[in-house]
């Protein structure tokens, strides 16, 4: 008696069975793989961040350097700038304090009968108006304005008598000069009065 098994159900089955394991390895090493592409990306983007941190740190060190250099650098100018104001302002002073000098020495260098109306200073010219009794006070007043040091030789620019007659109202202008050493004028002085001095020694017999 012979026995005739059907084994094709159960070489099905084992079939089917290797399949789903094989399907099932294939899914699992994906979501492994994609897992693991996934930790990857992280890790690079944390990566990327901490380096974009590091260069806007260097970005913005590089920016108060390059703003602490331009400062710097300014420093010259604004001493350069600074020397020219101090030069402006000495030279001013200076030249106020020659200015008050000058007028203070025309005020005094008045001569009798003489009366300043106007007295004005355009630079180095000095333009004076003023009031004489005669001819010879305004002569004498112009002998005057030229012995002052740093004063040039008076121009007068005109000579009117008064409304009623007593006067004379004259104007004259000077141009102002760099006067000469206090030295040289006493040197000056000494050899114009050694001739004299010499003139009365011969005689003196």
């Amino acid at each position: 008696m012979s026995m005739n098994i059907n084994l094709l159900p159960c070489r099905e089955a084992q079939r089917e069975r290797r399949t789903r394991k094989f399907y099932v390895a294939v899914a699992g090493m994906l979501v492994v793989g994609v897992a693991l592409g996934l930790l990857i990306s992280h890790f690079y983007q944390l990566k990327l961040a901490a380096q974009q941190q590091r260069n806007a740190y260097v970005s913005d060190h590089i920016e108060r350097l390059n703003s602490e250099i331009e400062g710097v650098s300014r420093y010259p100018s604004d001493a350069e700038r600074l020397g020219e104001q101090i030069a402006v302002f000495q030279a001013l002073q200076s030249e106020q304090a020659d200015t008050v000098q000058l007028l203070n020495d025309i005020a005094n260098s008045v001569a009798n009968g003489v009366v300043y109306q106007r007295l004005s200073k355009n630079g180095e010219r000095v333009s004076v108006t003023a009031v004489a009794g005669s001819e010879r006070q305004v002569s004498e007043q112009l002998r005057r304005i030229a012995a002052l040091p740093g004063l040039g030789v008076p121009s007068l620019s005109a000579v009117e008598s008064e409304q009623d007659g007593t006067g004379r109202v004259f104007r004259f202008d000077v141009e102002q000069t760099t006067p000469a050493p206090a030295q040289d004028n006493a040197q000056s002085l000494q050899g114009q009065a050694l001739p004299a001095q010499d003139g009365q020694e011969e005689r003196a017999p």
